[in-house]
């Protein structure tokens, strides 16, 4: 039973002093400072720390043997996503990453898998680099975070990028970033814990009742964090459309309820209920294993949470690897 991870994130062992590349601060520092360990920062201010199986892929390989994890999905961390940044720089720094990612998935093609990430902050720029990664340097898409400089993703400045990756067969995968409501959540890492979901839950309704999954039916979206606080409060989201449809019906036909089956989640939730809710709710050919590797918030041993709920093997297989590859568009052989 092919096991896919679909959510884990890389950076490259090092990479140019931004600041003096662009001329202006803001940019994500690594700094090694000390065998096998490094710190990233912004303007010299800590903002976490990581260890080797963060780039050294060797050390992801042997975390995956010995988790029974075939391949993962390799994506950039968000805070590298630079969206606040000049565009034109932003789409540089892409660029770096991209051909980082492109690099490590040549040099092991059975293990792993790219998502490139694009300077959202221009659609221009963001549609030619999806075109570059695919076309090119052969990623099977992108990720992208929950919104653009506080542009929703139902923006008709998103859009092109939405429309180009149907248009390419690419996968986009939707990862938190740069949480709303910071100024009430800077304690107790409620960011993370509490801004992450409703943000992941924001662009789930933005795509919705913005119709981008009824104007690109062929799109494939996934979801990071089993879809944020969406699938808990869907049954609200879904009587709102009905007794609003004036605030809520003014840009799609069908209600949230029917668009499920049309995007993807990971299954990482942290409970077994919240799991076996969310398998019930969108169906287990749209849940997809995901561990968030290798950061704290991440499930640390890859499918425990999966296997805990004794699924048959019909199930067990879409989450391990069926979903994943059909998300993907990618032939189980390819990893053989």
């Amino acid at each position: 039973m092919l096991k896919v991870d679909i959510h884990t994130h890389i950076l490259p062992e090092t990479w140019p002093d931004l600041k003096a590349r662009y001329g202006y601060g803001g940019f994500v520092q690594l700094d090694h400072n000390g065998p096998g360990c490094a710190r990233m920062s912004i303007d010299s201010r800590a903002f976490r720390d990581v260890a080797k199986n963060c780039w050294d892929p060797e050390t992801r390989l042997a975390e995956c043997d010995g988790h029974g994890v075939d391949v993962q999905v390799l994506s950039t961390v968000p805070v590298m996503f630079s969206y606040w940044a000049k565009p034109q720089d932003s789409h540089d720094l892409s660029r770096l990453l991209n051909d980082h990612i492109a690099s490590v998935v040549a040099d092991h093609p059975r293990r792993f898998v790219g998502l490139g990430t694009v300077p959202m902050q221009d659609a221009e720029l963001a549609v030619q680099e999806l075109e570059r990664c695919v076309q090119t340097l052969g990623l099977a898409g992108i990720q992208i975070g929950t919104h653009v400089n506080g542009k929703n993703l139902d923006d008709e400045r998103v859009f092109p990028v939405f429309e180009a990756a149907e248009a390419l067969g690419a996968a986009v995968f939707v990862h938190p970033w740069d949480m709303l409501g910071g100024e009430r959540m800077s304690r107790y890492w409620l960011s993370w814990l509490v801004g992450m979901p409703t943000e992941t839950a924001l662009a789930i309704c933005s795509m919705i009742f913005g119709g981008i999954f009824e104007r690109l039916p062929r799109l494939r979206v996934a979801f990071a964090h089993g879809g944020g606080a969406f699938p808990a409060t869907l049954g609200r989201i879904d009587h709102g459309f009905e007794v609003r449809p004036d605030l809520c019906a003014v840009n799609v036909g069908t209600s949230p309820r029917e668009q499920l089956g049309r995007f993807y989640v990971d299954a990482l939730v942290h409970d077994g209920k919240a799991l076996r809710a969310l398998i019930d709710l969108v169906g287990s050919k749209r849940v997809a294993l995901g561990t968030d590797y290798p950061f704290p918030l991440g499930e640390h041993v890859p499918g425990a949470l999966i296997e805990s709920l004794r699924l048959d093997p019909t199930t067990r297989e879409r989450l391990f690897g069926g979903s994943a590859l059909e998300w993907l568009n990618l032939e189980p052989g390819r990893f053989s």
